[in-house]
């Protein structure tokens, strides 16, 4: 028997949902076996940024401890991503914060939770669209020798692994803030 026009349409829907549902589970299985199982990103591993303003909101949801304590984790860490590192400017302290603060502010998601220009503090969360996971972002911004230094830590509320989604987002924001201050 021949297929009319819409039982094809229904076949290739079929098809398309079909592929869907393999290639999902197919590539978070491969980035688990190629990415580390750990959730805590920054690009400070000997002082990581230190979280404060997300504290209630992470204990009111009963998530992970926000300790950078793990002997293993910058090895973790460096290992799969060697790329992250803080930004470097140019430019007096003052400056370099209302930068990364503009920008903090531009970036898609995230929600400002506490600025603070005196000690150059900056706190951020962002909530997955699809499975409403929540991560925590904190922005350092202090003195360098050179003028200014960014260091950004983000990781997420819930869970062992991130798929690479905290490494992703610091990309992200030092590559909009890199191109903001050149």
């Amino acid at each position: 028997s021949e297929l009319r026009p819409r039982g094809l349409g229904v076949l290739s829907v079929a098809l398309c949902l079909s592929a869907a549902l393999v290639y999902v589970p197919w590539q978070y299985s491969r980035l688990r076996s190629t990415l580390p199982p750990i959730h805590d990103i920054t690009t400070d591993t000997d002082n990581p940024p230190a979280f404060s303003a997300v504290l209630p909101a992470r204990a009111a949801e009963h998530a992970g401890g926000v300790n950078y304590d793990d002997p293993k984790l910058p090895q973790l860490q460096k290992a799969a991503y060697p790329d992250l590192a803080a930004l470097k400017a140019a430019l007096p302290v003052a400056k370099a914060f209302n930068e990364a603060l503009h920008v903090a502010k531009l970036m898609p998601g995230w929600t400002i939770i506490a600025a603070d220009a005196d000690t150059g503090h900056i706190e951020a969360s962002q909530q997955s669209r699809w499975f409403r996971f929540t991560d925590d972002i904190v922005i350092r911004v202090s003195c360098d020798v050179a003028g200014s230094r960014i260091d950004i830590r983000s990781t997420s509320r819930q869970g062992h692994s991130d798929y690479g989604v905290n490494a992703a987002r610091i990309r992200v924001y030092l590559g909009a803030l890199r191109k903001r201050i050149g």
